[in-house]
């Protein structure tokens, strides 16, 4: 078994919550060939992200809750193998109907693995140490979404774009063979109240009452909505509108999703120093100045490759600092039912994300501007819910 406090743990953890943004980043690339290929249009193919997103944030309020009371371990063993068969059946989807359900199954899985490996990280650290210690998992799991859309388009380019849930087949078997055999139980003490319905929604209420934990939580959310909005666009605009290739496009996001490794880098080393609330500033100030060039980009029709990627760049530091630290300040707030407001903080991002993408997906057809004005919009909510957090935790 693993040791806490020791790398290896730490890789195990981070390729947990990699798999949610590696299964979104990896096929990327192909995303206008599935269309080709099943002979649909550009909007549905857009649904098997939203899809993902809506499987997501479902499984996320499943399992954090359960896990206070039966344990990590056994969750994420349930959650891989959810995983792996969605991925299978992806990569055999005869037509894009069974594609958008077996990509909901798939995210059921990631989401667990998520959701459970950040409940660990509250079981074993709290405070400025847990911020550390996620923004170091989401550092050592930048190296997968990094190279992600670059390995997707070259295994498009020898095998199709079947090829991509091959890869992501494999990758989950890989890491449920590692759990299995790996990594020890680190629930402590469970909850002892009898499990129900009712106990589940009042935890909920609960922390939903907590105003700073809500903060974070919203926090964190308006920032993953920007990720997601320029995930289900940054294809569209670069390859349909710029006229980039699957490969250039891989190329081009690889070096702008350079700029979210380098923010949490910066979250890593600083964190301890300068407190969470401190060092999330700093990138909600990115964040919202990243966010209000990539909309005059478009308004000012002065978008290229050089600019948009130059921008988004920028933009993608700002939430390599904002998003762990976010997750690593709502979870100091529960310490006894770790879980369930894991699965809250996890949740809430992708429901906001998957309505806001469906929608900007949606008026994508009309105008690329809409895409810049929701960068906006989402960048500049993450700045004012962090000057309310602020405000918030200043003594009375």
């Amino acid at each position: 078994m693993f040791k806490p406090n020791t790398f290896a743990f730490t890789a195990v953890l981070a390729a947990l919550t990699a798999l949610g943004p590696l299964s979104t980043d990896l096929y990327l690339p192909v995303l206008p060939d599935i269309g080709r290929a099943l002979n649909v249009p550009a909007a549905q193919v857009q649904l098997t992200l939203s899809s993902y997103l809506i499987g997501f944030a479902i499984g996320q309020i499943a399992y954090g809750p359960i896990s206070d009371w039966y344990g990590r371990r056994s969750g994420l063993l349930i959650a891989l193998v959810c995983y792996c068969a969605g991925a299978l059946i992806c990569f055999a989807a005869p037509s894009i109907d069974i594609l958008i359900g077996a990509r909901v199954l798939q995210a059921f899985g990631a989401s667990g693995a998520t959701v459970l490996a950040r409940a660990v990280v509250r079981d074993l650290y709290s405070g400025a140490r847990a911020g550390k210690e996620l923004s170091l998992m989401s550092l050592v799991m930048a190296a997968g979404p990094v190279s992600a859309p670059l390995i997707g388009a070259i295994l498009h380019h020898f095998f199709g774009w079947r090829s991509a849930f091959a890869a992501l087949a494999f990758i989950g078997i890989v890491v449920l063979a590692t759990v299995w055999r790996k990594l020890p139980e680190t629930l402590g003490a469970r909850v002892t109240e009898q499990l129900s319905i009712g106990t589940l929604l009042s935890g909920y209420r609960q922390m939903l009452r907590h105003r700073v934990f809500v903060l974070y939580l919203l926090l964190g959310a308006a920032a993953y909505t920007c990720l997601l909005v320029w995930l289900t666009t940054g294809p569209f605009i670069l390859q349909g509108r710029l006229g980039l290739t699957p490969l250039q496009f891989a190329v081009a996001f690889t070096l702008g999703a350079c700029g979210y490794l380098t923010g949490n880098l910066i979250a890593t080393r600083k964190v301890l120093k300068l407190g969470i609330v401190r060092m999330t500033g700093y990138g909600a100030a990115i964040m919202a100045s990243g966010g209000v060039m990539m909309a005059l980009l478009m308004l000012l029709d002065l978008a290229s490759v050089v600019t948009l990627m130059g921008t988004m760049t920028y933009t993608l530091a700002g939430f390599g600092m904002v998003f762990p630290l976010a997750l690593a300040g709502g979870l100091s707030c529960f310490a006894d039912r770790a879980g369930t407001a894991s699965s809250l903080l996890g949740f809430s991002p992708q429901f906001m994300a998957s309505i806001v993408c469906t929608l900007v997906a949606l008026a994508m057809h009309h105008s690329v501007v809409v895409a810049g004005i929701a960068l906006a919009i989402t960048t500049l909510t993450v700045l004012a819910l962090w000057l309310m957090l602020r405000q918030a935790m200043k003594p009375a």
